[in-house]
């Protein structure tokens, strides 16, 4: 897996990924930047979100649970000294689906966090990540 970051000015970066992707990073204007883009921070917490729902969906279908609906709110905390690293962070899933049983959607966010989401399970070498969820009914 291989990635590209391109400085475009400022504090501006398009990073383009091995699968043809880009995306823009930027910074605040009080760091030199135009804020026209994803912080990197944010970014890191997308990818921990974005991994962890991928599994979550996945364990979900293949359990052949009609779900209609998931989304990840992730929040994090971050210590106040530089580096400025994440000490906390909480991904609450909201799941949708036609009897859907809670049970379900505990144990898939259960092996997401235990087994395999990579992005949770190394960050959870360095920062406490914790996990919930709702059901919803469709």
């Amino acid at each position: 897996m291989e990635t590209k970051i391109k400085w475009v000015d400022g504090r501006m970066f398009v990073g383009e990924t091995g699968s043809g992707h880009a995306v823009v990073l930027d910074g605040p204007p009080d760091h030199g930047g135009r804020n026209i883009g994803i912080r990197p921070m944010e970014m890191l917490l997308l990818g921990v979100g974005g991994c962890s729902s991928f599994d979550v969906v996945e364990i979900l279908q293949k359990g052949r649970h009609e779900i209609t609906n998931c989304i990840a709110e992730v929040s994090a905390e971050r210590v106040d000294t530089i580096p400025s690293v994440f000490s906390k962070i909480h991904l609450h899933f909201k799941v949708t689906g036609k009897n859907l049983k809670e049970s379900a959607v505990e144990r898939a966010v259960k092996l997401s966090a235990e087994k395999y989401c990579s992005a949770s399970i190394m960050l959870g070498k360095a920062v406490d990540i914790t996990h919930s969820f709702e059901v919803f009914e469709d």
